[in-house]
């Protein structure tokens, strides 16, 4: 009976040491689920806030990922930056023609460094080394093009400022014939005189029509002289500015005055014969600086008289 007694007294007492490793086994364990459960809420919500309790458990690699992103943007940029230089290379070649065709000299590759040079400091943007060179290569390879872009700025207005004094010019170039009719083209220079029969220098070049011929001016100016003058007989001289002047002479009438303003194309005379004249014809001159040129220089085929007056 005693030995029973203590058979089941060790029994019971094994019974509750197990149940009670059992028991601090399973609340260590649901503690430990429900701290880990706890843990990633509080870390959850802490990331969700910006970190506000400083645990920077992810940041690096946030940093990592957003430095791969970066790096690929800033290539992105600078392929296009390259893309946008060869074009502002390739307006640089088309505005040296334009400034060829404009009569200004070409900026030569020289110049054009001189002109966008410019020096650059590195900064330090406190980033990885990779990214830090690439942003300052980037800054530097804008700033070049911005300097090289407003260059070609500068270049195409003065382009533009030259090609309107250009205008201006042209319209003041004697250009066209001044009356119909036939010329010997190897008139001017020295020559036998037809009513004097002594060789002398001739100034000009004379246009053969029959008398009431029109007259026109062949450039933009300012009447300077309308009258008789010796052997031009009836004569008219225009100032056309830009170092240019045209004289008509041997007219039958003359139709504007002194001082008047007249345009490419203008009536300013009738032909006639008057003066030391062999025959009904225009003597026409043009002076550069007051130096007589050739004016069959200056009868350029594609400005045509008719065309002008139809714009009038």
């Amino acid at each position: 009976m005693n030995r029973f007694k203590k058979l089941y007294r060790f029994s019971v007492n094994s019974l509750t040491f197990e149940e009670t490793c059992w028991t601090r086994f399973r609340l260590i364990f649901i503690g430990f689920i429900t701290g880990v459960i706890v843990f990633w809420i509080v870390t959850v919500i802490n990331q969700y806030c910006g970190d506000v309790l400083g645990f920077r458990f992810f940041q690096q690699d946030a940093l990592v990922n957003e430095n791969r992103v970066l790096h690929s943007q800033l290539l992105n940029i600078g392929n296009q930056i390259e893309v946008l230089q060869k074009k502002i290379d390739y307006l640089a070649e088309k505005n040296n023609e334009l400034r060829l065709r404009s009569n200004l000299p070409k900026v030569d590759d020289d110049l054009r460094k001189m002109g966008i040079g410019g020096t650059e400091e590195s900064i330090d943007f406190t980033s990885s080394p990779s990214i830090n060179s690439l942003i300052n290569d980037l800054r530097f390879t804008l700033a070049k093009a911005e300097r090289e872009l407003n260059f070609q700025i500068m270049s195409h207005n003065e382009i533009e400022s030259e090609i309107e004094k250009n205008k201006v010019r042209f319209m003041h170039l004697p250009a066209i014939k001044p009356m119909e009719g036939y010329y010997n083209r190897n008139d001017f220079g020295v020559r036998l005189h037809p009513i004097l029969n002594i060789y002398r220098k001739h100034e000009g070049v004379d246009i053969i029509n029959s008398v009431g011929t029109p007259v026109h001016a062949t450039a933009d100016g300012v009447v300077q002289f309308t009258g008789h003058r010796g052997g031009y007989g009836l004569t008219i001289e225009i100032n056309h500015g830009f170092s240019y002047s045209t004289l008509y002479a041997h007219l039958s009438k003359i139709v504007v005055r002194e001082g008047q303003n007249v345009k490419r194309g203008d009536l300013i005379g009738i032909s006639g014969n008057t003066g030391l004249s062999a025959g009904p014809h225009l003597h026409y001159e043009v002076r550069v600086n007051g130096v007589a040129q050739n004016p069959v220089d200056y009868f350029f085929d594609d400005v045509k008289l008719d065309d002008i007056l139809a714009t009038k």
